[in-house]
């Protein structure tokens, strides 16, 4: 896991699965890899994988480029958030 932000409203992780940690015989693809967002208001996270982290990964490599506001950051974590269903249990 690699912590990509933290702010006093949200926190990003890429979650990577570690080499050698997958069982033998799994299929790639159903490794977890993707993107963690917890919103600290609500107490809620949202895991996006698939096509969903594909489309964060393009964000990310957007801010990369042109650095943002920390409020544009957290704008648009805002609207990934609004698909967090999930109570945050541990962290």
């Amino acid at each position: 896991m690699h912590m990509l932000y933290d702010s006093d409203s949200f926190v990003v992780v890429h979650v990577q699965p570690e080499e050698g940690t997958r069982p033998a015989g799994s299929h790639p693809l159903l490794s977890r890899d993707g993107f963690e967002i917890v919103d600290k208001r609500s107490g809620k996270e949202v895991y996006l994988d698939g096509s969903w982290a594909e489309l964060f990964q393009q964000q990310i490599a957007a801010w990369q480029e042109n650095t943002p506001t920390q409020e544009e950051v957290e704008d648009t974590l805002e609207g990934y958030a609004e698909l967090a269903q999930n109570p945050v249990l541990m962290h």
